[in-house]
């Protein structure tokens, strides 16, 4: 018995969907300008009718590698090996910086004052599903980047100065979340996605495009 389209999950549908898209593009069945607009009509909208319009001329993938290498590419990195429980940064009249490929701990304290500090999560790896990031700061900014697959909660006080959560919870309630608790004296606390959805996308589709372009029996 097939299902109905309208009573399939949403974003399995839209998976489905950037899929084909990606397929036809990396084969160069459709041109990048093509390919970015369908995309945005596939992540804007929340109609499974208007996604699937988008491949109605489009044919199906002859196999399952975009879908493979998307799942490596897309999943959420965790350590196995496990890491610290906990850790602190100090910035006292300076700045720390934490990105690239680092183990989050479970609990981070960040204590700021008269300096700045970094935590970039698009490529770290977590430690578990639930990560609390406690700021302390005075006079100082701080930075946290995060990738649209992660949870956000925001609960820090904020006192004459500035706390703006740009990274709505979009994710799925499978995905690791990251509360971020504390205080914020006269200092600047800023929460933002570093690079949206679609970025991601376009720039998996290009290296999927330049491997098939290299090996064609692919």
């Amino acid at each position: 018995m097939t299902v109905k389209l309208e009573d399939r999950p949403l974003e399995q549908v839209k998976e489905e969907v950037i899929d084909v898209l990606v397929y036809n593009y990396s084969h160069s069945v459709i041109s990048s300008e093509a390919f970015e607009r369908r995309l945005d009509a596939v992540i804007a909208t929340s109609s499974h009718q208007e996604m699937m319009a988008q491949i109605e001329d489009l044919q199906p993938a002859t196999d399952d590698t975009v879908k493979k290498y998307k799942e490596d590419v897309f999943a959420v990195n965790y350590d196995h090996e496990g890491g610290e429980k906990s850790d602190t940064l100090v910035n006292i009249l300076g700045e720390s910086d934490r990105s690239g490929i680092w183990t989050v701990p479970r609990e981070l304290s960040v204590i700021t004052f008269l300096g700045g500090s970094t935590l970039d999560f698009t490529n770290a790896r977590f430690s578990g599903p639930n990560v609390t990031v406690k700021v302390f700061s005075i006079l100082g900014s701080d930075k946290i980047f995060v990738p649209e697959n992660i949870n956000i909660v925001s609960k820090a006080f904020c006192i004459l100065g500035s706390v703006k959560n740009k990274a709505p919870s979009i994710a799925s309630h499978q995905a690791p979340t990251i509360t971020i608790e504390g205080v914020v004296l006269l200092s600047d606390l800023s929460i933002k996605i570093k690079t949206t959805v679609k970025e991601s996308f376009v720039a998996f589709a290009n290296k999927m495009k330049a491997m098939f372009e290299a090996n064609p029996k692919l």
